[in-house]
């Protein structure tokens, strides 16, 4: 009897389940039928990087310096600071590493993470001048994930992970 196949399971941005964790206590919650089909499935994996990493809630806004990304961060070129001029890379490194521990320790491929931010961002991100100024890359995380081989998406691109799921066995 060939063994019953194994249900992909997506690391997901707690913030978009309506967990209030992001850096202003706030929730960034999705909408859409398939999360919570997923979630009665047992397929989502939350998570947030920066709890992961000790920080509080609410906690100052933080960007990663100097319009670099998070690839720049994870090769020592970069550096993520809060508002007050504080240096916390180590913090958003140990984050990012725990949050692709959990992702190997749960066997998930996929990612669904919050955009913008820091650690989660998977094609934008701030440029550290706490002006609002987006610029393209990816957070510290989603970064990290990417080069652990996870597929990585935004909360605007739940119709693209369906698909990839689909795809994927």
């Amino acid at each position: 009897m060939a063994p019953l196949p194994v249900t992909p399971r997506i690391l997901v941005s707690g913030c978009l389940l309506g967990e209030p964790i992001r850096y202003n206590a706030t929730a960034k919650p999705v909408l859409h039928p398939l999360l919570e089909t997923w979630r009665a499935e047992g397929r989502l994996v939350p998570l947030c990087p920066e709890i992961l990493a000790g920080f509080s809630t609410p906690r100052p806004p933080a960007e990663i310096a100097e319009a670099r990304t998070g690839e720049d961060v994870l090769d020592g070129f970069g550096r993520v600071c809060d508002n007050r001029g504080i240096d916390i890379t180590d913090q958003y490194l140990l984050g990012a590493r725990r949050a692709a521990d959990l992702a190997r320790e749960q066997g998930c491929r996929f990612a669904l993470l919050s955009n913008r931010s820091p650690s989660c961002g998977v094609r934008l991100i701030y440029d550290g001048s706490f002006a609002g100024t987006l610029h393209e890359g990816r957070g510290v995380t989603a970064a990290l994930l990417r080069r652990e081989g996870l597929a990585v998406f935004t909360e605007d691109e739940v119709a693209d992970l369906a698909l990839a799921l689909t795809t994927a066995w």
